[in-house]
């Protein structure tokens, strides 16, 4: 469809869901407004989806799956195929990294870094497609004992407003490597990239069906599509309360699950860490995309020995970000998505105030000339917080980081797994055996230590309690999109009457 209308002198593009390889209109007329959050002007419409847009895309998933130009491809076919979307990915990197920049208003430095990087998704899965081998397993007697491994089917896949594209690579890249297909509902904040995408694939041949999208909001079009009798795997990646209500509804039909959900990532600086370098990555993991990220570095646990300097140092680092434009290339904050996000935010400053932390930096929304309209917020640090304060305990996701001294090792442990979350932490220290120590005792399913913020498609992906289950990346999410198949086979030539001579017999009926 993408055809424009004007609202002012703003082109506006109508969108509508992309189903069998091409977008079609939905069915109930009901529209959506996709904003700018630099700006706050409408940029795109898309519908709302109903329980019948989602069946036609389930019915066009389903008969993709089983059709012969998807479903019936071979392994070193498909592997070829998608090496050749990655390539298509990469020739259309600058449309899609400003795109992006337009719809999600993080800086286009920030943009351009982490588009370049998602064609590695789609080659890492085509290799490891290829090189996957199935198990011959040693049981007693004379048996040969295989598994044959056979593509899940249908994955529904729920994507986020903060990093639209990366966050779909993640999950399209084993989806389609293991044979497998998708319907997809993106952030009605940011459905554009991902249209786009869906678009340049089909164009460099991906069949019809394997990859759909179905547009509107999550209580209602995601909600239908978590629900529906015909997903066999859901791939979520929200708040935590969303995935509870998703995971519940794939549960009814026994889908697959594999949720990415809240986080509230503490990061240990120890005395022994240069604290200029502890700095810089404390304002890059807290800042980074708006600090809108589920491993937003949150939570600074910082030995007392160094706080105050730390403290000092990250109030200078932080007050020192450019906030502005996310087109203009000196910009180095952009807005948050939305006027609700935005209140949401300034709403965690007020509850610092109230609980007695120090404000240290922002804490306002930032005003930026020609932008009045834009969901701007200065980046936000509080010090002196304490582990029962609500900037502690709870998800900001917004440019927010607070601080809190700790005394030992034991303590920074303490505090760091006083949090109903387990997506990801971060250590800083010299100390070797230190480093490895507290990263394996610290509740969480990701762990940088003198870093931040670092993602690579062989590595898995995930968090524990109110973080998620499953895992995205590397093998073991490949390995999550198929049903094992054990095939057993007598190579024995003797004789078999269980009834002439049952009392003799030992076996495992």
């Amino acid at each position: 469809m993408n055809i424009p209308a004007k609202t002012g002198s703003i082109d506006v593009e109508i969108h509508g869901n992309f189903i069998d390889g091409r977008e079609v209109e939905a069915g109930n007329g009901e529209m959506i407004d996709v904003r700018n959050p630099a700006t706050g002007d409408v940029i795109a419409r898309i519908p709302n989806s109903t329980a019948a847009d989602i069946d036609h895309a389930m019915k066009s998933a389903r008969t993709a799956f089983e059709g012969r130009a998807w479903g019936g491809m071979d392994t070193r076919a498909r592997a070829r195929l998608i090496n050749k979307l990655a390539d298509a990915f990469e020739a259309n990197l600058d449309s899609l990294y400003r795109l992006e920049t337009l719809n999600n208003g993080r800086p286009v430095n920030e943009t351009r870094a982490q588009l370049s990087r998602l064609p590695d998704f789609f080659r890492y899965f085509a290799g490891v497609a290829l090189a996957r081998r199935d198990s011959v397993i040693p049981v007693e007697g004379a048996y040969l004992n295989y598994t044959l491994r056979t593509p899940i089917g249908i994955v529904a896949n729920c994507t986020p407003f903060n990093h639209p594209l990366m966050i779909l690579c993640k999950s399209l890249g084993a989806v389609l490597a293991t044979g497998c297909v998708t319907v997809v509902k993106p952030s009605e904040y940011t459905p554009l990239t991902t249209l786009k995408l869906a678009q340049i694939f089909t164009e460099a041949g991906l069949p019809p069906g394997v990859f759909n999208i179905v547009l509107g909001y999550g209580p209602s079009a995601g909600k239908m599509l978590s629900e529906h009798p015909d997903i066999n795997k859901l791939v979520l990646t929200g708040g935590t309360e969303a995935g509870r209500i998703a995971g519940a509804s794939a549960a009814k039909v026994f889908a697959h699950q594999t949720m990415e959900l809240g986080g509230k990532t503490p990061v240990m600086v120890f005395d022994d860490f240069d604290v200029d370098q502890a700095v810089n990555y404390a304002a890059f993991g807290a800042f980074i995309g708006a600090g809108q990220t589920c491993v937003c570095a949150s939570r600074h646990i910082v030995q007392a020995s160094i706080y105050d300097e730390f403290v000092a140092k990250l109030q200078a680092k932080t007050k020192s970000i450019r906030i502005g434009d996310p087109f203009d290339p000196n910009t180095q904050l952009g807005p948050v998505i939305s006027a609700r996000q935005r209140d949401r935010v300034l709403s965690y400053a007020r509850f610092g105030h109230e609980d007695g932390a120090r404000l240290v930096a922002g804490g306002v929304a930032a005003k930026i000339a020609g932008h009045e309209n834009g969901f701007f917020v200065e980046p936000t640090v509080f010090a002196d917080v304490r582990s029962d304060m609500r900037i502690f305990q709870e998800e900001v996701f917004g440019p927010f980081t607070s601080v809190t001294p700790f005394k030992d090792e034991a303590d920074a442990l303490r505090l760091a797994n006083d949090s109903p979350f387990g997506l990801a932490a971060a250590i800083r220290t010299r100390d070797v055996a230190r480093a490895h120590r507290v990263a394996g005792r610290v509740k969480a399913g990701i762990v940088w230590i003198n870093d931040h913020h670092r993602l690579d498609p062989a590595s898995p992906w995930g968090g524990v309690d109110d973080s998620g289950i499953g895992r995205e990346c590397g093998t073991e999410s490949f390995d999550d999109h198929f049903n094992t198949k054990s095939v057993m086979v007598a190579t024995g030539d003797g004789p078999f009457d269980w009834y002439h001579d049952t009392a003799g017999q030992k076996r495992l009926n």
